[in-house]
């Protein structure tokens, strides 16, 4: 698939120059200008240098948090596609060159590759959108092309509260409606709280979806990324009905809900799948605790017993610890956290320096997260569009190599990244 064109409403133009403590990336292509950046503290200065929000935490491995700054040789072009979306969520690129997003009160719209911004679409169902909860993840068919099919997950209004769903529908041939709607999956306690309810779709090689889930953020509610009966704090596989496979790790174990991949997450907002057909997840810490994943099925990622960082209070996560035996460790961590949302790995042919590189949109810090991964171990990270200062919400790679970004603004934007003209 190929994107067309995009209307420049207004272009910012960013180079990046090269770092003097870079080694070259191997596997990025001939004469590509990846360069990836030693483990903190050997002979460079790590990216992030302010006080850590929990300084007596000590990571488990070398290079699990505060890697060198990766620099490369990439000039790129900003230019705003649209203007005018209310807190859109997720983007995602069309074959045509359009792009589908959501936007948070329950919208669903199309923008064109002129950035033209269509009507909102007809025919999906009512969304509980106070607090985070609202019209969040939206994901194409891996047949698209044939079936018309999309998938999108929202903060379910339901008596007793409310909880993620998944539907699906497919788009009618004029574009402006959906056919065929039917929720295919809900999230089971329903509760009555407006917090964490994650939510990302990916598709993966094996033609399942996987949805990941947040542990509803209340201290009431977070044992149950622990309990093995709930399905909050988990990412699911389910097949593209709705049902659960039959080699989930957890079918026919009693009282659980067969739709469970992992368990012990805090609230994933970021997932993607790499060249290698492995799913990478990267999530809502506490304060001083986001993570990197790499995800393993049936594997326990330790929310909350095992977790960095602390509350937002200050006081220490109740019985936590950074380490503990038959949990596994993050990859990598923030501390002081990026509040992650949104993650691509970039396989196109437009950078070929970012090639097999992991971006990730940063709320809180308001930029995009560049990481080099190699031996699946983060060993450079770079921070973008950082002069725009803007909340980025998502992040996807279009058909033609660009990268498309949306803040997480009332007036949000569609952005789009491509080679310096």
């Amino acid at each position: 698939m190929r994107l067309s064109r995009v209307a420049v409403f207004s272009t910012v133009i960013s180079s990046l120059a090269v770092a003097g403590c870079s080694t070259p990336v191997s596997g990025q292509g001939s004469g590509a200008a990846a360069q990836a950046s030693k483990p903190a503290g050997a002979g460079c200065t790590p990216i992030e240098t302010r006080e850590a929000s929990v300084p007596e935490q000590r990571p488990a491995f070398p290079g699990q948090t505060r890697v060198c700054e990766a620099k490369s040789t990439v000039a790129f072009d900003v230019t705003v596609v649209t203007t005018g979306l209310v807190k859109p969520w997720s983007i995602e690129p069309l074959p045509d060159g359009s792009l589908l997003v959501t936007e948070k009160p329950g919208r669903l719209r199309i923008v064109s590759a002129a950035g033209e911004l269509g009507p909102a679409i007809t025919g999906l169902p009512e969304v509980d959108a106070r607090g985070q909860g609202g019209l969040l993840d939206v994901e194409l068919s891996p047949a698209f092309a044939t079936d018309q099919t999309i998938f999108w997950s929202f903060s379910e209004p339901r008596e007793g509260g409310n909880a993620t769903s998944v539907a699906r529908g497919v788009l009618s041939k004029d574009r402006t409606g959906l056919e065929q709607v039917r929720v295919i999956f809900r999230a089971q306690p329903t509760y009555r709280g407006t917090l964490h309810y994650g939510s990302r779709l990916a598709f993966g090689p094996d033609k399942m979806l996987y949805v990941t889930l947040g542990d509803r953020s209340d201290k009431v509610m977070r044992p149950q990324a622990q309990q093995l009966d709930s399905h909050m704090g988990k990412i699911l596989r389910i097949t593209p009905e709705g049902s659960a496979p039959p080699d989930n790790p957890f079918v026919g174990k009693a009282g659980t809900p067969p739709e469970i991949w992992t368990v012990g997450q805090r609230n994933v907002q970021s997932a993607d799948f790499d060249s290698q057909g492995r799913l990478w997840q990267v999530e809502h810490g506490a304060k001083g605790g986001d993570e990197l994943n790499l995800v393993k099925k049936g594997a326990n990622y330790g929310w909350p017993l095992v977790a960095y960082g602390e509350e937002y209070s200050g006081d220490p996560i109740p019985n936590a610890v950074t380490v503990k035996e038959g949990f596994e460790q993050p990859v990598y961590y923030w501390d002081p956290v990026i509040a992650p949302s949104g993650a691509e790995f970039y396989t196109g042919s437009a950078f070929p320096a970012w090639r097999g590189n992991l971006f990730v949109g940063a709320l809180r810090e308001k930029r995009l997260v560049r990481l080099v991964i190699e031996n699946d171990k983060v060993t450079g990270e770079e921070h973008l569009l950082t002069d725009r200062d803007k909340r980025i919400r998502d992040v996807k790679q279009g058909p033609d190599g660009a990268l498309y970004v949306v803040t997480d603004e009332q007036a949000g934007e569609v952005w789009k990244i491509a080679p310096k003209k």
